[in-house]
């Protein structure tokens, strides 16, 4: 193959896109609110590719995806990746990702600590927010301080974290209020 190939698949939330090279998957896209738009995306982030039956190491992520959607568990450790556009600091962080058990949850901060780069928390979830990998390195279960869960990378789709997590059994805070922001930094009332 020469190139990027890519194919649309079902799954249980929609019409799902996956990108690889010979090397590896390339990206996974999970689906946005039209099958058009889906297409839309992947073409926005990689032009080159081209629509194809998947190679065997496509599907057997494609059937690794279709059964997490299900709520199996599938094992993705065999699923070659193309990292060749990844750069280090983020692989080491996607390598986390895929060490935090079904279920449950990191924070930015726990994953930079346990990357020896304890005040890369920004850094980790830049890196996390630019997950190419959607489901097969689980960026979901890496969350903001305060275990709240937010969008996923822009290859998410109409997608959320919350949504993923359910699926797994762990029950994050789902976003946060207008007081959660505003009551840390308000100024204490005066006594009357």
């Amino acid at each position: 193959m020469v190139g990027l190939g890519y194919s649309i698949f079902d799954t249980t939330i929609g019409r799902c896109g996956i990108i690889w090279s010979s090397t590896g998957v390339v990206a996974v896209q999970l689906p946005e609110a039209r099958e058009i738009d889906t297409r839309r995306r992947i073409f926005q982030v990689h032009p080159e590719a081209r629509e194809q039956r998947p190679s065997a190491n496509a599907a057997f992520a494609i059937e690794g995806i279709v059964g997490l959607l299900q709520g199996s568990d599938p094992d993705f450790s065999d699923v070659s990746l193309d990292a060749s556009a990844v750069p280090g600091f983020n692989r080491r962080v996607y390598e986390a990702a895929c060490a935090i058990p079904r279920g449950e949850t990191r924070t930015y901060h726990e994953i930079a600590k346990a990357l020896g780069a304890s005040g890369a928390t920004h850094s980790v979830a830049q890196a996390i927010a630019k997950n190419p990998y959607m489901l097969i390195v689980p960026c979901h279960r890496v969350l903001e301080a305060g275990n709240y869960t937010d969008r996923l990378s822009p290859y998410g789709g109409v997608l959320s974290k919350r949504r993923l997590l359910s699926l797994e059994g762990a029950h994050p805070i789902a976003s946060k209020s207008l007081f959660d922001v505003l009551l840390p930094v308000a100024p204490p009332r005066a006594p009357t």
